[in-house]
């Protein structure tokens, strides 16, 4: 066992907030607010993890269950959890492995990884890095001509799906960004980071590895035409100059022939135009709360949208998963599997890839120990009988 194995090993780590306080200590406040944080007032985000408690179990008793079977099958890939790593932008702020290492911890437990388009690693490498699917999270960033290479990328590079996330007009504003300057360090002048190097220089294992590391690059994934590298100065004003439409899904389409997924739903409404414009699957989806502040919990949305679907496309769901239970409680709402972000980036930040896999594996152990005491063999025999749901979240 490595030592960073042993730091997030039980029972120093028992279930994914164990990372947190780990984290915290090891990167800068900036690094770890900018992956504990949301938009605004926070409300959405605290939401999404309290709303599991609105439902609860309805187990089958003295029920023999020698052995459960957690694979399940996502865009026509069997997988060996009914969960895969989400996009996470910025990953080699929290760990010099970045989306190379997360990638290959999903891999190696047999299950998919979705790249961001603000990765600092190449989508080669990523992908080159996995035994199982990866997917490209896409945002226009960089106009057509820069968003037509990289699905070229994508394609040539064995990429299984497009994630094409559509709540992003605009950067949410994340306002405990705003007080770390994680602005200002990641891309502002040495004036302009004077005020917040002392948060970086209270962290000089984080700091001694970024330098190592070679800092952060730009965005190697972003090539605009003519220019290169996208620089990271320029993130949220090429977001707000690249609000995705429906139009430009049709035209994604005609570019790329694999599955699309739409990442972003939460009305019945847009569940049913993604469904007319013949994507694969949709996630359920609030951006973690780092969006718009104040829109219902993902799981909460969840029942409008399975019912809108009525089965004809994959349902995902993503936000506030940290505990097998959760997992259950989001399959058995309809869900075929969910997105767990910030479950394994508290580990990447904690302890680099081997964190990856402590928070993988946790998962997996609460989830099967979640389905014996349920009484259920299987997570595709999960459905609404084994859950209370409030009255109130029936479908419109």
């Amino acid at each position: 066992m490595t030592t960073a194995s042993r730091s997030v090993a039980s029972p120093k780590v028992i279930c994914i907030e164990d990372f947190r306080p780990i984290a915290r200590q090891r990167v800068p406040k900036s690094v770890f607010d900018y992956l504990d944080g949301g938009s605004e007032g926070e409300v959405t985000l605290r939401e999404n993890c309290r709303v599991f408690n609105d439902v609860t179990f309805r187990p089958r008793h003295a029920v023999a269950v020698p052995s459960c079977d957690l694979h399940t099958r996502v865009l026509g890939f069997d997988l060996a959890l009914p969960f895969l790593l989400a996009p996470v932008g910025y990953s080699r702020l929290m760990h010099p492995g970045g989306e190379v290492a997360a990638a290959r911890a999903a891999g190696r437990a047999g299950t998919g990884y979705i790249l961001s388009t603000i990765s600092g690693h190449k989508l080669e490498d990523v992908k080159a890095g996995s035994t199982g699917p990866v997917f490209y999270q896409l945002y226009l960033m960089g106009g057509r001509g820069a968003a037509e290479a990289v699905i070229e990328r994508a394609r040539v590079a064995g990429f299984s799906a497009l994630v094409v996330t559509i709540d992003t007009p605009v950067s949410g504003i994340r306002e405990r960004d705003y007080r770390n300057g994680i602005k200002e360090l990641i891309s502002g002048g040495p004036l302009e980071k004077i005020p917040y190097l002392p948060q970086i220089l209270s962290r000089p294992g984080w700091l001694i590895s970024y330098l190592l590391d070679g800092g952060l690059p730009g965005l190697p994934n972003v090539v605009i035409p003519g220019k290169g590298p996208m620089p990271l100065v320029d993130i949220n004003a090429a977001l707000a100059e690249s609000t995705p439409t429906w139009a430009d899904l049709r035209w994604i389409r005609e570019i790329w022939k694999g599955p699309i997924v739409i990442k972003g739903v939460l009305t019945a409404d847009d569940a049913r135009r993604a469904i007319d414009e013949g994507v694969a699957a949709i996630s359920v989806s609030n951006h973690g709360g780092r969006q718009l502040d104040g829109v219902p919990a993902s799981l909460r949305a969840l029942p409008e949208v399975v019912e809108a679907v009525q089965g004809r496309i994959e349902v995902l769901m993503d936000g506030g998963i940290r505990r097998g239970t959760d997992i259950a409680k989001a399959l058995c709402m309809g869900a075929r599997a969910v997105l767990c972000g910030r479950a394994y980036a508290y580990g990447l930040a904690a302890a680099g890839e081997a964190g990856v896999d402590r928070a993988i594996e946790i998962l997996r152990t609460d989830l099967e120990r979640t389905l014996r005491l349920l009484g259920c063999p299987s997570v595709s025999a999960l459905d609404r009988s084994y859950v209370n749901v409030p009255k109130s979240w029936e479908a419109i």
